[in-house]
């Protein structure tokens, strides 16, 4: 059979031989990785993975002492979870972009996801079940129920503790990006409050609720 017109050739005989040339073509590339990773020696054994550093730390958590040993690189947002069991405080983006796991620090609010356990040996830390209980509600807490602040609720713990440090923060005189003398005690305004809780997100969308359960706490309404 010499003439080429007589080979024939169907179209799932054309794929199944590119897929065996492809195979083919591929295992001695990612046979050669292996080896390279191994240090050029065919069956080498891989690199042992580093072991975890760990560290002995004391944190004050509501109001209680709590030693733990934990990895240095663990969060401290993990380490209230996973250590503590203390799930009130959420892991939503795990990037510092929601809020949703916002816990006050030595008094002022900040992303537990961003920041390492470590970090923290001796501080006073309150998260949403330090602030209050079912049975004895913080007045942030009770305000966001009153005004249906919370809808969902998965921000809501969040939400509550970045609450409380904004309106401290007003207290305190501690300016924002939106006031506008800085050498003035900033003014409680829907303004302010919307701009020091822009950090937290609400996708359900309750951030009107939210601001007049902020005034109601602080007696104001603007």
């Amino acid at each position: 059979m010499n003439d080429l017109s007589d080979v024939k050739i169907t179209r799932r005989d054309l794929l199944i031989a590119g897929a065996i040339s492809a195979t083919t073509a591929a295992v001695p590339s990612v046979a050669g990785a292996q080896n390279n990773s191994n240090g050029g020696g065919a069956g080498a054994p891989a690199p042992a993975a580093a072991a975890p550093v760990m560290n002995k730390v004391t944190l004050i958590v509501n109001g209680q002492s709590r030693a733990v040993e934990v990895d240095t690189r663990t969060t401290l947002l993990d380490v209230l979870r996973e250590n503590m069991h203390l799930t009130g405080t959420k892991k939503g983006c795990d990037h510092g972009q929601c809020g949703a796991c916002t816990v006050i620090v030595e008094g002022r609010r900040i992303n537990s996801c961003l920041s390492l356990a470590v970090m923290h040996d001796g501080d006073k830390i309150t998260t949403i079940e330090g602030l209050g209980t079912p049975d004895k509600l913080h007045p942030m807490q009770a305000a966001f129920v009153k005004h249906d602040g919370y809808q969902c609720g998965y921000c809501t713990p969040g939400q509550i503790c970045s609450a409380v440090s904004a309106l401290e923060e007003i207290k305190q005189g501690i300016p924002s990006h939106v006031t506008a003398d800085l050498n003035t005690k900033p003014l409680l305004s829907s303004e302010e409050l919307r701009e020091r809780m822009s950090g937290n997100i609400c996708r359900c969308g309750a951030y009107s609720n939210i601001i007049d359960a902020i005034n109601d706490v602080a007696g104001s309404r603007v």
